[in-house]
């Protein structure tokens, strides 16, 4: 009993590890891609001599194994969508090797790659011009059965209405054309037609971004349940890194052409080893106010990318980076697995013992100086206000009840004094103009303060509202 309950144990374990977040870690490879390399010339001249080249891909190296997702991030520009083209055989490569299921399909040709197609498939980017604007939507989503000679049960109109329904669409629309749907009912179209026969790679190249924000989650899920369903094996490429971090097993970080870094999901979001992942994930904003404070680190690179067709020397990434020395101009950095499952292209790689830490660009201390500074002065603005209403209305400064620095208290008298001489004035002007003896105010003033009569004659109480402003004119 002991013995088949330990055999039963080990049995039920190996499903386990295949459903956990490293899944396909324990599985067998693939897709192994070595040195892969594109250069697309640029021709000039009468006779399209060669005069460079875009080094749009420039030598990547990683597994994908049967299973799990792969996700690749980066800036636009920096070879994610060639990359995806490649390994499916969509290009051809300039250098390097691409082996699937251990059998190298770099320079097969288009009847080699045939029987290859219903292995491999590709979602396109741009769903607007990935559709033929003259088939229907039944001919296109049924044109993969066809061209591999499979015949489904029920028929291929049967199966592709299925399909339809599947991603979401009405099975109805099986004669309409693309240009009766919209972006993203496009978007599903290019997955139905993917997903006909049943791959067992699918390279998404931004699967969801010309979806609405609702309908993204039911695609992500949609894709997360085929998987399972059909054992699909995912490389996806996105901009959106909450995307990315639900559905990917595995983590590539891409920068001019290079894999920088290239970790799990977890340890990747938790303690990111590149400067230029350091920098994209500070970038990622918290949509909750409460956790306003768990990011307190938001690095700023300075300057644009390099252009592809004279990348700098050394590392790719020393012309923006932080930490960059003079080994990082002259040496390019090997892709090293530094942490168990966590490869880094870098010299002065972050979360490091024996790394000193570099400056930073740190907003959070220049955001409290500021909100600092700005506190302050609402303040003594505002005791500078009640001050001078206090002596226009005729009450002691005192009134406030706040404690005043010299620098303030000399600044308040100067503008109480002001304020009582103006007001002064307004109040000799008005009486005077009240008697009709305006142009000799300043005369009668002079002679036997005949303004002090008439100032106090209001009051009836001998002129104590106009004290402090006489006390200030003399």
């Amino acid at each position: 009993m002991s013995e088949k309950s330990k055999d039963t144990a080990v049995t039920v374990s190996t499903p386990s590890d295949a459903t956990a977040p490293a899944k396909g870690s324990g599985g067998e490879v693939l897709l192994k891609v070595t040195g892969l390399q594109k250069h697309f010339p640029i021709k000039k001249g009468l006779l399209q001599r060669q005069v460079g080249a875009v080094h749009a891909v420039d030598g990547l190296d990683f597994e994908v194994r049967a299973g799990e997702t792969l996700g690749v991030v980066g800036e636009s520009g920096c070879g994610k969508s060639t990359m995806g083209r490649l390994i499916t055989r969509l290009l051809e490569p300039t250098g390097g090797t691409i082996e699937f299921e251990g059998k190298d399909i770099t320079h097969l040709g288009v009847a080699g790659m045939r029987p290859m197609r219903r292995d491999v498939q590709m979602i396109f980017q741009d769903p607007y011009s990935s559709l033929n604007p003259r088939h229907t939507i039944g001919t296109i989503v049924g044109a993969p059965f066809k061209l591999q000679g499979v015949e489904p049960e029920g028929g291929i109109k049967k199966e592709v209405q299925r399909l339809l329904s599947v991603v979401g669409l009405n099975p109805e629309h099986y004669n309409r054309y693309p240009h009766e749907f919209s972006g993203g009912q496009r978007q599903r179209i290019g997955i139905a037609r993917a997903l006909a026969l049943s791959p067992k790679l699918v390279v998404a190249d931004e699967p969801v971004s010309a979806l609405d924000v609702s309908i993204q989650a039911q695609v992500v899920n949609l894709l997360d349940d085929l998987q399972q369903e059909l054992g699909l094996t995912y490389v996806i490429i996105a901009h959106d890194l909450s995307v990315v971090r639900h559905v990917s097993d595995r983590i590539a970080v891409m920068y001019l052409g290079k894999i920088v870094e290239l970790a799990d999901r977890d340890a990747l979001y938790k303690a990111p080893m590149h400067p230029y992942t350091k920098a994209l994930m500070s970038a990622v904003p918290i949509p909750d106010p409460k956790r306003r404070g768990a990011k307190s680190e938001r690095i700023l690179l300075q300057g644009d990318v390099p252009s592809p067709i004279s990348p700098p020397s050394g590392c790719r990434f020393h012309t923006r980076c932080w930490k960059a020395t003079e080994i990082c101009r002259t040496t390019e950095p090997p892709l090293l697995e530094l942490r168990p499952g966590q490869r880094v292209a870098c010299h002065h790689p972050e979360n490091f013992e024996d790394q000193a830490p570099q400056d930073t660009v740190l907003l959070t201390a220049a955001k409290e100086a500021s909100e600092l500074l700005g506190e302050t002065a609402l303040e003594e603005s505002a005791e500078t206000s009640a001050a001078v209403a206090a002596e226009v209305s005729g009450g002691a400064p005192e009134a406030t009840g706040t404690a005043k620095t010299p620098a303030t208290a000399d600044a308040e008298e100067a503008e109480a004094a002001a304020e009582a001489e103006a007001g002064s004035a307004d109040a000799d002007s008005d009486s005077d103009a009240g008697s009709g003896e305006s142009a000799d105010a300043d005369a009668d003033a002079e002679a036997g303060g005949s303004a002090d009569a008439d100032a106090a004659e209001p009051e009836g109480s001998g002129g104590t509202g106009k004290t402090p402003g006489k006390s200030s004119d003399k």
